[in-house]
């Protein structure tokens, strides 16, 4: 409990100790092989769609190229087709990272919950003994997948919102380029927190109010899952190791009982 508790009061050890908690998922998969069933899954789904938007990323990529890409027979040409080149590869990226991000946790939500539910049991030793029933595994992946709707809908809303900052004259494009990342990580922190914070029958107000309560661990443990996103086949497994990550954390701070 003291390593709980100087985790929130001092700043470095909070944000070490988050940054740690998906890559102390990578371990609790190895002590509990048993979990790896539900990894499998989500695995499959991550590589599909990471395929799916990494080839249509590459055609648009090439169709941006064609369309916008001067002749390089002048010597201007030559800079501006590099430059072009660097815009287009850019927008790829974004589109490659935020439609997996998105479709991704979307169509791996209600294994999400089972995980985060299996997971939570092996660490306080409580199990559910309920027997596996489709239609009850249907209801929760409709309800799961409806709530991962609506939050991916708040997080596109909001960034162009925040987007919008952009055209404000003289200041805008820096409070963007504050605001942007900092607005990823919470929502990094909300997506992956969800799954044990709505089993727990917090609404999102209340959830919002838990991680505000533990900024710089949230952060932390943001930043942790960003990086495993921008790894390279770390990819496929970023969202089991995230969820699982974001139960073992409440497991470590599982205080509710403050409701405001």
């Amino acid at each position: 409990m003291s390593g709980v508790t100087s985790a929130v009061v001092k700043p470095i050890s909070g944000f070490t100790r988050g940054f740690s908690y998906p890559l102390r998922a990578v371990k609790f998969f190895r002590r509990k092989p048993g979990l790896l069933k539900y990894l499998a899954i989500p695995f499959f789904i991550n590589l599909l769609v990471f395929t799916a938007t990494v080839y249509f990323g590459l055609d648009l990529f090439q169709g941006m190229l064609d369309t916008y890409a001067p002749s390089t027979d002048v010597w201007y040409g030559v800079l501006l087709y590099y430059l072009a080149w660097i815009v287009a590869l850019l927008m790829t990226t974004v589109l490659v990272f935020f439609s997996f991000t998105i479709f991704g946790n979307l169509i791996a939500s209600p294994f999400n919950e089972i995980l985060s539910e299996r997971t939570e049991g092996l660490v306080n030793g409580v199990h559910n003994d309920e027997p596996f029933n489709l239609r009850r595994f249907w209801n929760e992946s409709r309800n799961a997948i409806i709530v991962e709707i609506k939050k991916m809908v708040f997080f596109v809303v909001c960034m162009l919102l925040l987007f919008g900052i952009n055209f404000i004259p003289g200041i805008g494009s820096l409070i963007y380029a504050v605001l942007a990342p900092l607005f990823t990580l919470f929502f990094l922190a909300v997506e992956y927190m969800a799954f044990v914070l709505m089993r727990k029958q917090l609404s999102f107000s209340e959830q919002r109010r838990y991680i505000f309560r533990h900024p710089i661990l949230m952060l932390g443990y943001a930043c942790g899952v960003f990086c495993m996103l921008a790894i390279p086949f770390i990819q496929f497994f970023c969202i089991p190791f995230a969820v699982v990550g974001a139960t073992l954390l409440w497991c470590d701070f599982p205080q509710v009982e403050q409701r405001i």
